[in-house]
């Protein structure tokens, strides 16, 4: 990537100062990116021909819909008169309503957690294991709001399938049950999904209301900051790779056996991609989740589209959010595959466990195996933005 970079930028390197050591007088001994994505990076400017050799290494963050790459593309007049009559009538009205949603939930979450002192593990804070009718009315109204927000969204019907693979592998005899209550099965420690757009988290939420990894700042995000807690969020700080990431895998792991061996334990929930795509790949898995050595539930999301597509790519947060509440009916693809039993082999190779999940969520959601990630998506972003001549701004989630 090094060498793509280099590529890409047209400009020379200016000099640095010697300190009369023979060493730059400001050098970064830990040669680390600390760039959040979240900022625009100034790009410079790359021809077509780059672009699209970049385009074809990035393949997995490339849009294909109606609206073009990074939502900018040039648009048919009858598209531009659906998205006109939209943004005047379909779209503030969803806003409106989408705002009154999340109120409305986060009043009950206020309620529920009134006189409740919360879990606190060092900077983590979470409402997930207060029990009785208190967690009983955060989850239900959670799941039955996140199914409303969707369909406000467009999502009228969800596409659920229950696949079985031809190799899928036998259950074990236990004693405890899994989700659906069946007897001789073990309950998964962690359900793990590949990641296309932000709609992810609103879908699982409706479907199985688990706990998320969340950046440490949206704990502190007004409404949507007791939502994380009372889901159980597991904080991180994302721009950095701190001392205190060991202590995180480290939490993950611990609540990932504690979903497997206690059913009243909120499950978690892992996006091991680390970031998100078009929905076409699927990147090489992080092998937090398979750390704990508990079974797992591979789950499969698809976004249909005809018009515009809802994953979340390389487009900006404003754009995404603006044409997707102008599209007026949005699909999902749901595929739940049996929960993958690790082999003492897998057990005892954290990597070749998540690589055997990973082949086969591809194979069974007919997806494309790529090796790249984060470090080139920045790399395409940057190129994005130095060919368009203009700032935007890149919401990527990095998990």
């Amino acid at each position: 990537m090094e060498s793509e970079l280099k590529d890409l930028n047209s400009k020379p390197a200016k000099p640095v100062a010697d300190d009369g050591s023979g060493k730059p007088a400001h050098d970064d001994a830990s040669g680390k990116d600390d760039r959040p994505l979240l900022k625009p990076d100034p790009a410079p400017q790359v021809s077509n021909e780059e672009l699209q050799e970049l385009e074809k290494k990035c393949a997995a963050y490339v849009r294909h819909d109606a609206y073009g790459t990074m939502g900018r593309g040039e648009l048919t007049v009858k598209e531009k008169v659906l998205l006109g009559l939209a943004l005047v009538t379909l779209a503030p009205i969803r806003v409106v309503l989408a705002m009154t949603i999340l109120l409305i939930y986060y009043l009950i979450c206020r309620i529920c957690t009134l006189f409740s002192v919360p879990n606190r593990d060092e900077e983590q804070e979470d409402y997930a294991h207060m029990g009785g009718w208190r967690r009983a009315v955060i989850v239900q109204c959670g799941r039955s709001l996140s199914r409303l927000m969707l369909f406000l969204l467009g999502f009228y019907w969800i596409n659920e399938t229950y696949r079985i693979p031809s190799d899928a592998q036998p259950k074990p005899t236990a004693d405890c049950k899994d989700e659906s209550g069946e007897e001789g099965t073990e309950r998964p420690g962690a359900i793990i999904s590949n990641h296309v757009s932000y709609l992810d988290i609103l879908y699982h939420m409706s479907s199985s209301f688990p706990s998320f990894v969340a950046k440490r700042s949206v704990a502190k995000l007004p409404l949507v900051g007791l939502i994380s807690k009372c889901l159980g969020c597991v904080y991180v700080q994302r721009e950095s790779k701190s001392s205190d990431f060991k202590g995180v895998a480290g939490l993950v792991t611990e609540r990932v056996k504690e979903a497997h061996q206690n059913n009243s334990a909120p499950p978690m929930m892992l996006f091991p991609e680390g970031t998100t795509t078009n929905g076409d790949f699927l990147l090489p898995f992080k092998t937090g989740a398979f750390l704990a050595k508990a079974p797992v539930l591979p789950v499969i999301l698809r976004y249909p589209y005809e018009r515009f597509s809802p994953a979340w790519d390389s487009i900006s947060g404003v754009r995404h959010v603006i044409f997707l509440f102008c599209q007026f009916v949005n699909h999902i693809e749901v595929t739940r595959l049996p929960v993958y039993y690790p082999s003492q082999q897998e057990k005892d190779d954290p990597k070749l466990y998540a690589d055997n999940v990973r082949r086969l969520m591809a194979s069974e959601g007919k997806m494309t195996l790529s090796d790249i990630g984060l470090a080139e998506k920045r790399v395409y972003h940057a190129a994005l933005n130095g060919n368009n001549s203009r700032p935007s701004v890149l919401h990527q989630k990095d998990d």
